[in-house]
């Protein structure tokens, strides 16, 4: 397959790259300042041109999505906003303009994350983001078949505990090599409309 990476110069992006490039799809990364593309997926009309640049694709998976973290007292419409285009807008739109772009029994795989179901503090508008993303996913995929759509919804990466670990107390981390496969598993699998939680 032809898949399309958004965000593949992280931590994740790299992981994802690495084990879907294993099995022999053909990976074109993208990014904000670095990629085989360069683009800004929060703006609408970057989008559009990813797309034509891109080509015919039979995936797209984003590993990409930005948001504040503070206290609710310190939070502005404006951080709510942010985190709103940073991750789900941005995300949304991946699909909506991608839907016309994609093989016909292609797929979506979008990054949403553990914050939706276990908020900690200063977490607001990730927990936020990620429960709309979520609910984005299940509604898109009842009207989107035959090409699917999927959320990846990782907790804290065991790579990042020691600049995440402090909190998440207790919470076990997950290898991002697992999250990889399971963006593995949502290119190649059949299901639609999942939430994969690991």
């Amino acid at each position: 397959m032809k898949i399309l990476l958004i965000g593949a110069n992280g931590k994740l992006g790299t992981a994802v790259h690495e084990a879907l490039a294993a099995r022999g799809h053909e990976i074109v990364t993208v990014g904000r300042t670095g990629g085989d593309l360069q683009y800004d997926i929060t703006v609408a009309a970057q989008v559009t041109e990813l797309y034509d640049r891109a080509g015919q694709i039979d995936a797209v998976v984003s590993a990409a999505g930005d948001v504040p973290y503070k206290p609710v007292t310190e939070m502005t419409p404006e951080d709510y906003t942010s985190a709103f285009h940073g991750k789900v807008l941005s995300q949304i739109d991946l699909v909506r303009q991608g839907v016309a772009r994609i093989a016909e029994r292609g797929s979506f795989t979008l990054i949403s994350g553990v914050l939706a179901h276990e908020p900690i503090p200063t977490s607001s508008a990730a927990s936020m983001a990620n429960g709309a993303l979520e609910a984005f996913v299940r509604a898109a995929a009842i009207e989107i078949a035959p090409q699917r759509i999927n959320a990846i919804s990782p907790t804290v990466f065991t790579e990042s505990l020691a600049e995440y670990g402090d909190f998440f107390p207790g919470v076990p981390p997950v290898p991002v090599a697992d999250v990889a496969q399971t963006y593995v598993r949502s290119v190649e699998g059949g299901q639609t409309g999942q939430v994969y939680a690991l």
